[in-house]
């Protein structure tokens, strides 16, 4: 995808191509924001079109160059990722060892470093070292949603772009124009995406929009059927990141209730395309127990994160719910 396709990006992409126009590009990025907002696809684009063939400060998608790192097959762009809970340090050794010479075939040599925030001290400053004797023909792109995580010795040395949520109207604009979703549809898939086009298109999957409904028809019945604690857990799935999205769908849904109770505002909802269901559940719950609901979800969304038993987690959640337990 070239920076001219994106949407809601028109800051960054802007800070991006001045300076490759200027022949100023820094050795070192650090992208940083919400999941889903963006940041991988920009560095994907950026390393194109550092390195593209017939464009200059953008990737034209046709080239060589351009459909080799789409595909993943450019000697000169790398992608590091966590296995599992961490960045190994043996990735970021084999980038030491890489960076010392020239690119195969590019102009610049790559390295995207995603979900930067995960490497372990000793993988943290074993990158500082190459942070601090940089490389002209070398590109590193970190990206991190939670840039608090980061030694500030790492943040310090790279150039800084934060990725804003985007907004609603603009992410509706995308699925209209591009998807050609449904106005109506497409509205209530960017309200409930909060800023984030990545998660905009894992909600509108079918799956989300029937999580939702048994997410309804659980607490609906909560009094009548006791075993819906068990349920509960179940319909989180088996997926680790799909059950983190759920998680953050049913805390944001928790927060409607909250919002709804005080307010009395459908439009001030995040997810009001269930709000018949929202405005009906938060009568029967006191507001002190939707706010230790938001808690113990978010905890049972921080133990997932760090790799904890997905299923133990999820049943102790669900036992400790106020209104469903």
């Amino acid at each position: 995808m070239p920076f001219s396709d994106m949407y809601g990006l028109d800051k960054q992409v802007n800070v991006l191509q001045g300076a490759m126009k200027s022949d100023r590009v820094p050795h070192a990025y650090l992208f940083h924001g919400i999941q889903g907002v963006g940041k991988k696809t920009t560095a994907k684009t950026l390393a194109k079109a550092l390195n593209c063939v017939e464009n200059n400060a953008d990737s034209c998608d046709r080239c060589p160059s351009c459909l080799k790192i789409e595909r993943g097959s450019h000697p000169d762009i790398v992608f590091i990722e966590p296995e599992g809970i961490f960045i190994k340090i043996d990735k970021i050794r084999e980038l030491q060892d890489q960076i010392k010479f020239r690119p195969f075939e590019g102009r610049k040599r790559v390295y995207v470093i995603t979900d930067a925030d995960r490497m372990n001290d000793a993988s943290a400053n074993a990158l500082l070292k190459t942070l601090e004797e940089p490389k002209p023909s070398n590109v590193l792109i970190l990206t991190t949603p939670r840039i608090h995580k980061l030694p500030q010795t790492i943040i310090s040395r790279c150039q800084k772009i934060r990725f804003n949520p985007v907004r609603s109207e603009t992410i509706a604009s995308f699925f209209t124009d591009r998807l050609s979703t449904d106005e109506e549809m497409a509205l209530a898939i960017a309200s409930s995406a909060g800023g984030s086009i990545g998660r905009a298109l894992e909600i509108s999957k079918e799956s989300f929009f029937d999580f939702k409904n048994d997410l309804i028809k659980t607490f609906s019945t909560a009094s009548s059927m006791p075993m819906n604690v068990f349920f509960l857990a179940d319909i989180f799935g088996k997926d680790r990141d799909s059950a983190l999205q759920k998680l953050n769908i049913f805390s944001e849904w928790n927060r409607d209730m909250l919002v709804y109770r005080e307010m009395r505002d459908v439009n001030k909802l995040i997810h009001r395309d269930i709000a018949d269901a929202t405005k009906k559940l938060s009568g029967k719950m006191a507001g002190t127990d939707i706010l230790e609901n938001i808690k113990t979800i978010r905890d049972a969304y921080d133990a997932i994160d760090r790799n904890a038993n997905r299923q133990l987690i999820l049943e102790s959640m669900a036992f400790r719910l106020k209104g469903l337990s």
